[in-house]
């Protein structure tokens, strides 16, 4: 088998990998990437976008910068997603006016698809975005796993995962987003629950919580410290769908009679009709509770600073904190501080720290080991200084952020 990484070298996210046999190609995520030159000119993979020839796209994960150039893949290209990361992306995509695909099929934890001959296998990871996979490719006697993105310090862990892997792949593609921070511990998702519990029990005013809604873990992390404290927890509607989505287990104003919905002035679709338990005025006003918050959603904040006292109260920041470069999220952070909102800064995120890498790599012991998703490569080689490391030079741009590597 040969790869061929056409984007996702030297930088986080953005992944396209090719791997191909004299007779099959398949492609393993279609990420758009987090460098603006390069969204201008995505690359120009043969026989993906026009004139189809690849066999078979893989999808990860619903994250962007695996998913995002999806909608330009030749409609005739068979592509494989877990059921519910498509249930998801259908309530996002909708909401974002995008195209959405139909798979082909779905991936489910050990069970292979056969693309001419090449075998797909994926296992289920934890990671920031519900139902993600990592993927073993093998033909003619030669294994290629690919991690996707993956973490261990989520609810799932990593043991079971570490127990099911396959031991001596010929090359592992492994993400290493955290390397740059080689001595970071990462809290635990329930660490975070824990401590955010005890910050609502605290606080005397409103709680306001800014997070992703399409990470499904963060959302029953906050809905479990609100049920601690005694606040019943708000989504807006878009958010209600996405949870409901994620399946029955997941917070949703239609399953748990302490979760609510509200419809600010931003959406407008027809979602909030159907929805059990609305947040009425009347609730919001009287109930102490853990509300659910998004950047565009200032004048909401603005409007209802009117009809409740923020006196005592905090918006809980629970993103990456890049995100506060954005100018929404610098606006809506000043309007929430401007009413009175004290910002708390509690995460953690969905990559997995350098402990936990040294330890998947020992474990699944490689004949060597592709580094992606990361500007910090050369970490790896003093990481885990008994495997052979390729590819650690981050890309010249000029060469089309490509390489191609033969087994």
């Amino acid at each position: 088998m040969n790869i061929q990484i056409h984007q996702g070298l030297g930088q986080v996210g953005g992944n396209i990998i090719e791997i191909s046999t004299e007779t099959t190609r398949i492609i393993l995520d279609i990420g758009r990437s987090p460098d603006r030159e390069i969204r201008k000119h995505p690359p120009k993979v043969d026989g993906l976008f026009k004139n189809p020839s690849v066999d078979g796209l893989f999808i990860t994960h619903y994250h962007d910068d695996h998913v995002g150039l999806v909608d330009r893949v030749h409609r005739s290209i068979p592509i494989y997603v877990g059921e519910t990361a498509y249930r998801i992306m259908k309530i996002s995509d909708a909401y974002k006016f995008k195209r959405l695909f139909k798979p082909a099929g779905f991936l489910v934890h050990r069970q292979s698809i056969k693309i001419g001959d090449i075998t797909v296998t994926p296992f289920s990871c934890d990671h920031a975005a519900y139902d993600s996979y990592m993927l073993l490719c093998e033909s003619g006697g030669e294994a290629i796993l690919y991690t996707g993105d993956f973490r261990s310090h989520g609810r799932v862990g990593i043991d079971a995962l570490l127990a099911e892997l396959p031991r001596n792949p010929d090359i592992l593609i492994c993400e290493g987003t955290e390397l740059y921070r080689p001595e970071h511990i990462a809290r635990t998702e329930l660490e975070l629950e824990k401590q955010a519990a005890k910050l609502f029990i605290e606080t005397k005013g409103p709680v306001f919580a800014l997070q992703m809604p399409l990470n499904i873990e963060r959302t029953v992390s906050l809905y479990n410290a609100a049920r601690q404290s005694s606040r019943v927890f708000i989504e807006d509607a878009y958010m209600a769908q996405i949870a409901k989505a994620a399946g029955e287990e997941i917070v949703s104003p239609d399953k748990q009679s302490d979760v609510y919905a509200f419809l600010p002035s931003i959406l407008r679709f027809p979602w909030y009709k159907g929805i059990k338990n609305k947040a009425t005025k009347e609730l919001i006003v009287s109930t102490p509770f853990v509300m659910c918050v998004r950047p565009l959603m200032h004048g909401y904040i603005r409007r209802l600073s009117r009809k409740i006292s923020f006196e005592g109260g905090i918006l809980l920041y629970s993103c990456r904190k890049g995100l506060k470069k954005s100018k929404s999220m610098q606006k809506f952070i000043a309007e929430c501080e401007k009413r009175g909102l004290e910002t708390v800064y509690l995460h953690t995120g969905g990559h997995a720290d350098a402990k936990t890498l040294k330890r998947f790599v020992e474990t699944v012991s490689p004949k060597a080991l592709m580094p992606i998703h990361t500007r910090n490569p050369k970490e790896f080689e003093r990481l885990v200084p008994g495997v052979r490391i390729c590819n650690t030079s981050v890309n010249d741009k000029q060469k089309g952020y490509s390489e191609k590597y033969e087994l």
